[in-house]
Formats: structure tokens, C-alpha cells, sequence
């Protein structure tokens, strides 16, 4: 899912059979409302899958000569994959097709261009705060009809409704990601008898199992902050619960509330500890998501950080590294707070924000299982389309989260910073993400944080 700040190019991995398809499933249990799946065959073929090359079935119009450009705040291989559906789109309609490189935060980004006069054709927006910004501005345009039909037939209906402002269909979510997964180096655990922990208890002690060891257990991404907001929901989520997630999010409970304090609480079991981080905090304060990652999978069973914490698009920076995924590199759900382990989604919303006949076509494209078929195949990307052949992911590993995100049920919740305003919940050095990174340097300050997250949530909230 492309937030601002997230990584730029998510990709691939092989997988092993058995124990990770019944984690990933085991998360999957709780994702997303609506979803229908198909029955397993009982072989090596997942669900649905009737060959990744299937042929196209979507209809689109000629728009020869026509100029579209699409912004988003993807770079890397993302962005090269991305590129790859926007080519076939140009095949399909004679249209010409840019991509545009946007800067954090987007809205921004896009409030110069459209001050500017030259606002792209459709932007990928990460954040159902961000879809809402614009709609407020004025910017946004409604889903078309061609582009309504394709939504309703491809899409649970929680996935059409976090796309919704006021009942009115704005976004359509073309690349999902599950952010409740922890990636382990095997060789780290095996050295020291270590196991995959199911509690957030189990997890503490299998830390400290792998610190006694001598490898540091943790890698975390400090330097990001919007990788802690995902530390502090993913425990909210399990430990408070979904109605108070929901309260949460919306500023209808205080960040002073008792329920933060347990949330903080918690993550400082963690934080609190800085041995049991690769570099401490301070390390970890200087430590970019792509660096997190990396430096888990290198070094053999001697890395700087034994598991690191983060969604599905960690395969593309393990495949940076020689590990190999399903061997070397293995992954569990994140672990239970409370009764339930929490799910997490992200995703990038596509907008229209010019309406024209060519900005409706590629919304109806990006809404197809056509368009996510090609992505999915390079790897690094997740869907929400449930009419995607699970054939087209390049390995099991990403079939089995696709498959358990399409098959499951009505206990996820979308991240939460990514449904605040964008100044609070998704700003570079501002709001939560600035206020988590000085909570990693002092956890001891809880009362200090939560009143902080506060006085800038309502701030936001007001504006």
C-alpha cells in the first residue's frame, strides 16, 4: 500500500507449504466484510486459479490521442509495475499515459498542481482521510457507471464502502496490503531454539530467547514513523477491540482514554527494552523501513535484528537480500494482545480529478481483474479484487495472504492513521508519526504521549 513513506517496489518470494498456510490463513480469519472465496481444490491449486494467463474480459472505449496522467507516491519497482498496467491500458484504449512521481504528503502535492492548473487525471490516494480531503476541496470526482458496475461485481462491499464519502462512491481501492505479519530469519531462530510465538506474552520471551543467543531479536523502523502507528494499532486493535479502534480513529475517544494507556503500556514491553532492538532506539530512530528489513535477512543467522515487523510488500526488500523466502525468511501473524490476533489493512484508493471520459475508463480498468492480473504477477502487490485468479501471483506465499484477505470475514479494520486527517495521522515529523518516534526514544513518558497525541488529534480534527 503506498502511504506516504511507505517503500517504494514490494515484490516476491517461494514459500513453504504447510505451517505458514495455516498462520496465514489463521490471520486471514478476521479480514475483510463480504468476501466470497472459492472451495479449495485440495492440490497445490489455490482457490479459483485457472491459469495467471487468462485473457482479457473487460471492454474498454477507443480514446485515441487522448493524454491521461495518474499520479502517486510510488517509486522503484512499484512504480515499474505499476507503469506495466498503465502500458496495457494504453494498448487497449489508444490513449497516452503518464505517470506522475507525487511527494508526501500527496494532498499537498496535488493541492500545487491544482493551484497550479494542471491537476493529473487521477491520483492513487492512501488514505480514506486523504479520499475525504479531497472530496472536501472539491477536487474528487464520483465513480462513474462503467466504473460503478465493474466496482460492485469485483469488490466485497466493505472494500466499496472505506472508498465511500457520504454514501457517494469516490475511490476505488486497487492494491490492498495485510499489515499483521511478522518476518523471522529461520537460521536465527533455529540457532536459538527459538519458535513462533502466537501471544504477545510468547512473543516477549521468544525475543529474549533469541537475545540470550546473541542476536538481537528486533528490527525496527524508527527512522518511518508511520511503521510505529502500525506497532501501536495492530496492539490497539487486539487488546481494545474493533469498537474501540473505531472510536479511536474518529476522535470519538480521546487519546487520554485508559485504553491508549494499556496500548502504550504494552508497546513499551517492547520499546522499553532497548537491547532487544537492533541498535536501540537510537538505532532504530535512524533505521528507514527498506534498511529494517534488509538487515534482518543478511548476516546469515548472525543479523542485526532476528524478526522485523510489517505487511505483506516485505518481500521486496527480502528479495534485495539472498535470502530465500519460505527458507530463510518465514513469517507469522502478528501476535494476540488480547482474544484475537488483530488484522490490519492498508491500501491506494484510485480518484478521479478531472472528469473526462478517459479518467472514468482507467478508473473501470483499475476496478477489473485485467488491470490487478498484471501487477499481481510481478509480485510485491496484494488485491482486494476477489475476481482476481489467484493463479496470477507469482508463489504461494502471496497466494495464501491473497487468499486468506478474499476468503475471510468481518473482523479487520483498515489501518487507523490512514483514516485520520492527513496532518495528525499521515505527515512526515507531525502528529502521531513524530509523536510515536519520540515515545520509542523515551517509553517511559506514557501520560507525556497520550496527552500530546491529543492536543494534535483535536487540532486536526477541528481543521
Amino acid at each position: 500500500m503506498g502511504r506516504p513513506g511507505d517503500p517504494g517496489g514490494r515484490r516476491r518470494g517461494a514459500r513453504p507449504r504447510g505451517r505458514l498456510a495455516v498462520a496465514l490463513l489463521a490471520v486471514g480469519a478476521l479480514a475483510l466484510t463480504g468476501c466470497g472465496g472459492g472451495d479449495d481444490g485440495g492440490d497445490d491449486t489455490p482457490s479459483g486459479a485457472k491459469g495467471s494467463g487468462s485473457a482479457p474480459t473487460l471492454s474498454l472505449p477507443r480514446l485515441n490521442g487522448e493524454k491521461i496522467q495518474v499520479a502517486a507516491v510510488w517509486s522503484g519497482p512499484e512504480q515499474e509495475n505499476f507503469v506495466k498496467v498503465l502500458d496495457e491500458f494504453e494498448k487497449r484504449t489508444g490513449a497516452t499515459v503518464t505517470f506522475v512521481p507525487a511527494q508526501d504528503p500527496i494532498i499537498d502535492f496535488l493541492g500545487t498542481k491544482i493551484a497550479g492548473g494542471a491537476p493529473p487525471d487521477v491520483a492513487l490516494l492512501p488514505q480514506p482521510g486523504a479520499i475525504q480531503q479531497a472530496v472536501q476541496r472539491g477536487w474528487a470526482k464520483p465513480v462513474g457507471p462503467e466504473a460503478q458496475a465493474e466496482l460492485a461485481k469485483n469488490y466485497s462491499p466493505g472494500w466499496q464502502r472505506i472508498g465511500q464519502v457520504k454514501d457517494v462512491q469516490y475511490g476505488i481501492y486497487y492494491k490492498a496490503a495485510n499489515k499483521s505479519l511478522i518476518w523471522y530469519n529461520s537460521a536465527a531462530f533455529e540457532n536459538a531454539g527459538a519458535k513462533e510465538p502466537t501471544t504477545w506474552k510468547e512473543f516477549l520471551t521468544t525475543a529474549e530467547t533469541i537475545s540470550a543467543s546473541g542476536v538481537t531479536p528486533v528490527s525496527v523502523a524508527g527512522a518511518d514513523g508511520w511503521t510505529l502507528t502500525d506497532w501501536f494499532e495492530n496492539i490497539y486493535l487486539s487488546q481494545a477491540g474493533p469498537e474501540k479502534y473505531d472510536q479511536l480513529a474518529q476522535h470519538t475517544l480521546k487519546w487520554t482514554d485508559a485504553s491508549v494507556t494499556a496500548a502504550l503500556t504494552t508497546l513499551a514491553e517492547l520499546f522499553g527494552k532497548p537491547r532487544l532492538i537492533a541498535g536501540g532506539a537510537s538505532g532504530a530512530l535512524q533505521t528507514e523501513f527498506p534498511a529494517s528489513v534488509t538487515q534482518t535477512f543478511t548476516g546469515g543467522a548472525q543479523p542485526k535484528g532476528a524478526m522485523v515487523f510489517e505487511g505483506d510488500f516485505v518481500t521486496v526488500n527480502i528479495a534485495q537480500t539472498d535470502a530465500t523466502i519460505g527458507t530463510d525468511a518465514k513469517v507469522f501473524p502478528f501476535p494476540a494482545v488480547g482474544a484475537q490476533p488483530p488484522v490490519v489493512t492498508g491500501g491506494d484508493a484510485a480518484v478521479a480529478l478531472k472528469d473526462s471520459k478517459g479518467a472514468q475508463a482507467l478508473l473501470t480498468f483499475l476496478a477489473s481483474p485485467d488491470a490487478a492480473r498484471i501487477q499481481a504477477a510481478a509480485g510485491g502487490f496484494l488485491s482486494p479484487n476477489k475476481a482476481l485468479d489467484l493463479a496470477a501471483y507469482p508463489n504461494d506465499v502471496q497466494r495464501d495472504i491473497a487468499k486468506a484477505l478474499i476468503d475471510s470475514g468481518d473482523g479487520f479494520r483498515f489501518d487507523m492513521s490512514d483514516q485520520m486527517p492527513q496532518s495528525f495521522g499521515g505527515s512526515p515529523g507531525k502528529g502521531f508519526w513524530k509523536t510515536l518516534q519520540d515515545f520509542l526514544k523515551n517509553p517511559k513518558d506514557i501520560k507525556g504521549t497520550q496527552r500530546t497525541l491529543e492536543a494534535d488529534a483535536a487540532k486536526a480534527y477541528r481543521g
